[in-house]
């Protein structure tokens, strides 16, 4: 499956965009319930402010996302989505016009909305086409990249006692199946995320970690979404707001198993976090 062209460029906005030095992608959700509560805005000078805290930190991406995935979240319409998100994108249009926006939602009529009437750059899908079947010829119509995650079974039960027969080979041949349906479809495009915290024991998402390295055979770059998850705060036994350090320390362990986007609610320190890395690879590669 691998390709002859690298692997960390991919064609944003018409131009090359190389993920080989990491990027970090800003989170900016604009629903009641996402799971970790200071994310959430809701009016426009809330968006507002978040927008230029994410470019003011430095933010290579903004991820808005108008529909909790967090287990056990109410389901929303898609009319209730494009009206948040209608809110958000004007508002990313009037403070930050020349901002690389990606759109989170598995909806297909959805996303043509954002990129068609707002200009946003890449879809990201948490589904992977299951949740819509016409994503995968929307995104393919709409020519942007597209990010595709690993979920089993859906947000609203994903996390009631997941269960494989061999992990590791499940995750690879789900990718290794939806890789090879979007080339067919002319994307080329692709990112790809291994999906922590949903659909996955504790355990499973720890190895997961190790599952990134055999995901480099798809020649696609990797987006890691880890920040102050579950998968912290339950082994620390505290709580999202506490999971700051133990999501800088993943962010740093998944820069090393190979990602190319950190998908982050504190967007300073995981630029701080590229940095270092970034340091410390120059410096080895050298000798």
């Amino acid at each position: 499956m691998p390709s002859n062209r690298d692997n960390n460029i991919i064609t944003l906005k018409g131009l090359p965009y190389d993920l080989g030095v990491p990027r970090v992608m800003g989170i900016l959700n604009v629903t009641p319930d996402s799971f970790y509560a200071e994310s959430r805005k809701e009016s426009e000078g809330q968006i507002a402010e978040r927008v230029a805290q994410l470019v003011g930190e430095g933010a290579d991406m903004i991820d808005i996302g108008a529909y909790s995935s967090r287990p056990g979240a109410d389901d929303v319409s898609p009319a209730e989505e494009m009206a948040r998100l209608r809110k958000g994108l004007a508002v990313i249009s009037k403070e930050a016009p020349d901002a690389i926006v990606s759109v989170d939602t598995f909806r297909a009529d959805v996303a043509r909305m954002c990129v068609e009437e707002y200009g946003v750059s890449i879809v990201n899908d948490i589904a992977a086409g299951e949740l819509d079947n016409g994503m995968f010829d929307m995104v393919a119509r709409l020519g942007v990249p597209y990010i595709m995650m690993h979920m089993q079974g859906n947000p609203r039960t994903m996390q009631v006692n997941p269960q494989y027969g061999n992990f590791r080979e499940e995750v690879l041949a789900y990718f290794a199946q939806r890789v090879d349906r979007l080339q067919q479809k002319g994307v080329r495009d692709v990112i790809l995320d291994p999906g922590f915290g949903f659909g996955k024991t504790v355990a499973q998402n720890y190895e997961l970690l190790g599952v990134m390295d055999e995901m480099k055979r798809f020649d696609k770059p990797l987006l890691v979404g880890i920040s102050r998850k579950s998968m912290i705060y339950k082994v620390l036994g505290t709580t999202p707001q506490e999971a700051l350090n133990g999501t800088t320390v993943l962010n740093t362990l998944s820069l090393v198993h190979g990602a190319g986007i950190l998908r982050v609610h504190d967007v300073r320190e995981a630029k701080e976090v590229v940095s270092l890395f970034m340091m410390y690879k120059q410096q080895t590669e050298r000798g």
